[in-house]
C-alpha cells in the first residue's frame, strides 16, 4: 500500500496470494484529484475473490489531502489470522461475499465514470493554453512488490452530507445569542400589557370571522304578477270630439259668455256649435275645481266628512267591534220586519215545546239541563279568532317594536314602529290607532331614527313619550296635528349613548316634604344606565342606577389570578327592560344582556338588592304579577320563559315551547294564571291552573313575519298582537275560562301554598 493510504479496521475480506496491480490518478472535484488503486487477490484455499480499492484525494500542489477516518483502531494490538474456517463461518462468509460483490461493482462504475470526466478535461485543458494554470507534477509510477500485494486493505463506507427537507425555526432563543437582550425586552412590554389589561376600557376582545364561508345557491320567487284585462269602447262620436279638442284654442271666460250671448242673433254651423259646447264644458270644469278646493278647506265641511267617516267605519267593523266589545252582533235583517221578529219567537217556542218532550221521553230533569250546557260549553277547546288588523300603507313594512294604551281613552292605542337590528335600520314611526277608524291612525308623528319604545303619561293624557334607536328621548302632544315634538333630548349632555330599549311614566311618592305622588319618566338602555327625566324647559335627566357587569357563579369559586384573566368589554352591562313593583313604586327589576335580572330601588343608586340567575342569553321583558305581588316573569333569547319568587333566587317554573327566542310577555289583567308571550314563529297563551306544561292557545305566524310584541286589552278578553310586517291583530279569546275578581286572591294563596309551599303565617 502506497504511503498516505487510510488505514483502521478491517472493513473488507482479507486473503492471500499472487497478483498485479495498477496505478492511475483521475482529477476530482473543487481542484483535488483523486487516485484510485486497485488490488485484487484470489486465495486458492478459499477460492473467493477480494478486490481491495484504495482512494487518494491531491490538491492542486500535489498534497495529499485524504480524509481520515474517525475511527483509530490501537497499532500495538495484534491483527488475528485466518485459522481453518469452521462449517458456521462458511455460511456468514457466503453472505457478506455476495454483499461486497454488490458494493465493489457500484464502485467500479463510479470510478470509471471519473475517468471519462478526467480524460475529457484533460483534452480540453491541452487544446487550450493557460499561463496561469501550473503544471502538475509528474507521477512516478511505482511497482506494487510482493509484500504490498500480501498486506491487507481496509475499506470504510462515510456517510454523506445531510439534506435538509423541512427546517422549522426554533421560538426558544438561548440567553448567550444576539438577540436575546431584545427578546427579553419585548416580553417585558407584553407582559406589563397583559398586567393592566383587566378593567381597563381602552382594551376589546372579541370574535371574528377572518375566513368566508362557502359559497351558497340561494332562489328567490318573486310575488304572482297579476294579469288584468281591461277594455275601452269608443264610438265614432268620441272620437270626432277628441280630435275636434285639440285644435281647439282655449278661450277666456268672458269670449264665452259673449259667444253664448250673441247665438241667437248670428246662424252658425253646426261646428261651431260643438267647439262652443266644449268650452263652456272645460271653463265650468275649472270652476268646480276651484270651489271645490275651497269647500275642502272649510273647518265645518272637515268636520262634517269626519263624522261621515266615523259611521261608516261602525257600519263597516259593526260585527267585529261588538265581538270586541262583547256585545251582541246585530243582523239587520231580522230586524227590519216585524214578521221576522215572528218568526223568530215561533221557533223559540217551538224548541221550548220540544225540549219538554225529549225531557218527558227521557225522564231528565229541567235542573240537569244547565250542568249539560256547561259541559257542552266546556268541551269546546279556547282558540283566538281575529277581527282586524291596524295596518296601513305606511305602516308596512315597519317592524312594530313597542305597544301603550291611553290611561284615559282605553280605545286609543300607540304603537311605535322600529327595530333594534342594526343592519335594518330606516325611519321610525309613532301612530296613535283609535277603534272607531281601524283602517288609518288619528295621529302621525314621523321620527328621523326608529321608535323603539313608547308610553302614554298619567297625570297628563295628552303626552306620549317616544325613545328611539340613537338614544333620543321625545315627548308628543297627541292633541296637536303637527309632527314635531313638544320637548326633546337633543340638546342634554346626559342623554343615552345606546338604543332606548323601554320608558315608562312612574308615580312615585314626592316625601316629606310635598303631597300626593308625582310623576317621573323612567328609561332604560344598551348603555347601562336607568335614568329619571324631568320636565322643564328643555328634557333633561339623572342617572337612577348604572347597571355593573357581574361574574358567573362559577367563576366566583375560582381563585384571584383566573378572575383577572378575563378583560371586560366595559364595566357597564346593557340593560335591556325594566319593572315597578305594581304596590311599591320604590323598588324595580332591571333585566340585562348578560341574562341577569336585577332587583333594585329608587333610594340606592350603587348596589343590588338581588340578582336573578336563570337565563343564559339577554333578557327581553319582566313582569310582576298584577294579583300576586310576590311573583314575576322574564322571557330571554334563550327561548325560554321563567316565572320566579322575588324570595327565591332559584327559579320556580321555566317553560320551553319552541326553540325561537321570545320577545315580550304581559299578563292577563283578568286572570292570576294567564299570560300571553310572543315568540318568533307564533303566540301562546298560558293559563297555569290548567297547564304548566303546554299552553292552551298557540297561532302560527306566516312564513314571511314573526311576531313581535304582546298587549292585552284593558277592558274586554282581547290580545293585540304586533308582528314584523308593520301590523297589529286584533284576536279575541275564546272559550277561555277567567275566574272572577273575587277568587283571584284565593287563587293566588293557593298557587303560593302549591308550587312554593309557603304557609298562610309566612305570608
Amino acid at each position: 500500500m502506497p504511503p498516505g493510504s487510510p488505514s483502521g479496521g478491517q472493513a473488507g475480506r482479507r486473503g492471500r496470494g499472487g497478483g498485479g496491480g495498477g496505478h492511475r490518478r483521475c482529477a476530482g472535484w473543487n481542484g483535488h484529484s483523486i487516485s484510485p488503486l486497485f488490488c485484487h487477490h484470489i486465495s486458492s484455499r478459499e477460492t473467493i475473490l477480494t478486490i481491495e480499492i484504495f482512494l487518494q484525494v491531491f490538491d492542486d500542489k500535489g498534497k495529499d489531502v485524504t480524509p481520515h477516518p474517525l475511527f483509530h483502531p490501537d497499532p500495538s494490538a495484534a491483527v488475528p489470522r485466518q485459522g481453518k474456517p469452521l462449517a458456521s463461518i462458511n455460511v456468514l462468509n457466503s453472505v457478506l461475499h455476495k454483499f461486497w460483490l454488490l458494493i465493489v461493482t457500484i464502485l467500479l462504475e463510479l470510478i470509471c465514470l471519473l475517468l471519462n470526466v478526467e480524460q475529457k478535461r484533460s483534452r480540453l485543458l491541452t487544446s487550450c493554453n493557460f499561463t496561469d494554470v501550473q503544471a502538475r507534477p509528474e507521477e512516478i509510477k511505482e511497482e506494487l512488490t510482493k509484500e504490498d500485494l500480501d498486506r491487507s486493505v481496509d475499506l470504510y463506507l462515510t456517510e454523506t452530507e445531510t439534506i435538509w427537507m423541512l427546517d422549522m425555526p426554533s421560538v426558544v432563543a438561548s440567553i448567550e445569542s444576539e438577540e436575546a437582550g431584545r427578546i427579553l425586552y419585548r416580553n417585558k412590554i407584553y407582559a406589563d400589557i397583559c398586567k393592566n389589561r383587566p378593567g381597563n376600557d381602552r382594551f376589546v376582545e372579541k370574535m371574528m370571522q377572518t375566513i368566508n364561508g362557502a359559497a351558497k345557491t340561494k332562489e328567490v320567487q318573486c310575488d304572482q304578477i297579476i294579469m288584468e284585462d281591461k277594455g275601452v269602447t269608443a264610438t265614432s262620436w268620441d272620437l270626432y270630439d277628441s280630435v275636434n279638442i285639440l285644435e281647439i284654442k282655449p278661450t277666456s271666460k268672458a269670449e264665452g259668455t259673449r259667444a253664448t250671448a250673441g247665438k241667437s242673433n248670428k246662424p252658425h254651423t253646426t261646428k261651431d256649435t260643438t267647439s262652443r259646447t266644449v268650452v263652456l264644458e272645460n271653463s265650468i270644469h275649472e270652476e268646480e275645481e276651484c270651489s271645490s278646493g275651497a269647500i275642502l278647506t272649510l273647518e265645518n265641511f272637515q268636520r262634517d266628512l269626519f263624522f261621515m267617516e266615523r259611521i261608516l267605519m261602525e257600519n263597516i267593523f259593526q260585527p267585529k267591534l261588538a265581538a270586541y266589545r262583547q256585545l251582541p252582533v246585530l243582523r239587520v235583517m231580522e230586524l227590519c220586519t216585524a214578521a221576522a221578529v215572528k218568526e223568530a219567537k215561533q221557533k223559540e217556542q217551538g224548541k221550548e215545546k220540544k225540549d219538554k218532550e225529549e225531557q218527558k221521553e227521557g225522564f231528565i230533569n229541567a235542573s240537569i239541563l244547565p250542568d249539560v250546557n256547561k259541559s257542552l260549553e266546556e268541551v269546546v277547546p279556547p282558540r283566538l279568532e281575529r277581527l282586524w288588523s291596524y295596518t296601513c300603507d305606511l305602516t308596512n313594512g315597519h317592524s312594530v317594536s313597542s305597544m301603550a294604551w291611553s290611561k284615559v281613552n282605553p280605545d286609543l292605542l300607540a304603537v311605535g314602529y322600529g327595530t333594534f337590528d342594526f343592519k335594518e335600520q330606516k325611519k321610525g314611526l309613532a301612530c296613535c290607532w283609535s277603534l272607531k277608524n281601524p283602517m288609518w291612525p288619528e295621529r302621525i308623528f314621523q321620527c328621523e331614527h326608529g321608535v323603539t319604545a313608547l308610553d302614554f303619561s298619567m297625570a297628563s293624557p295628552n303626552l306620549l313619550a317616544v325613545g328611539m334607536y340613537n338614544g333620543s328621548v321625545a315627548i308628543y302632544d297627541v292633541r296637536s296635528r303637527k309632527d314635531a315634538a313638544l320637548l326633546g333630548s337633543g340638546e342634554s349632555t346626559n342623554k343615552h349613548t345606546g338604543p332606548v330599549c323601554q320608558l315608562r311614566w312612574v308615580e312615585q311618592d314626592r316625601g316629606a316634604t310635598g303631597e300626593g305622588k308625582a310623576e317621573r319618566l323612567i328609561c332604560i338602555s344598551a348603555d347601562g344606565r336607568i335614568t329619571s327625566w324631568f320636565i322643564q324647559k328643555r328634557l333633561d335627566c339623572t342617572d337612577l342606577m348604572k347597571i355593573k357587569r357581574t361574574e358567573r357563579e362559577e367563576k366566583k369559586l375560582l381563585g384571584e389570578k383566573e378572575r383577572k384573566s378575563g378583560a371586560l368589554i366595559s364595566q357597564l352591562a346593557a340593560g335591556m327592560c325594566f319593572d315597578f313593583h305594581p304596590k311599591d313604586t320604590n323598588f324595580y327589576l332591571a333585566g340585562t344582556e348578560e341574562g341577569h335580572i336585577h332587583k333594585c330601588s329608587c333610594s340606592s343608586s350603587e348596589q343590588f338588592l338581588k340578582t336573578y340567575r336563570g337565563h343564559k342569553g339577554p333578557v327581553y321583558k319582566v313582569a310582576w304579577n298584577p294579583f300576586s305581588t310576590d311573583m314575576f316573569l322574564s322571557c330571554s333569547a334563550d327561548w325560554s320563559i321563567i316565572l320566579w319568587h322575588q324570595d327565591s333566587q332559584t327559579p320556580t317554573l321555566t317553560f320551553n315551547s319552541t326553540t325561537t327566542a321570545v320577545h315580550d310577555i304581559t299578563w292577563s289583567p283578568k286572570s292570576v294564571f294567564v299570560f300571553a308571550a310572543a315568540n318568533e314563529s307564533r303566540v301562546e297563551i298560558w293559563d297555569l291552573g290548567v297547564s304548566v306544561l303546554n299552553p292552551v292557545i298557540s297561532c302560527i305566524a306566516s312564513p314571511r313575519e314573526k311576531f313581535m310584541s304582546v298587549l292585552f286589552a284593558t277592558n274586554t278578553d282581547c290580545l293585540l298582537v304586533g308582528d314584523s310586517k308593520g301590523e297589529v291583530g286584533v284576536f279575541e279569546l275564546q272559550n277561555l275560562a277567567a275566574p272572577r275578581t273575587d277568587k283571584v286572591r284565593l287563587a293566588g294563596r293557593k298557587y303560593r301554598d302549591n308550587v312554593l309551599g309557603t304557609s298562610p303565617e309566612q305570608d
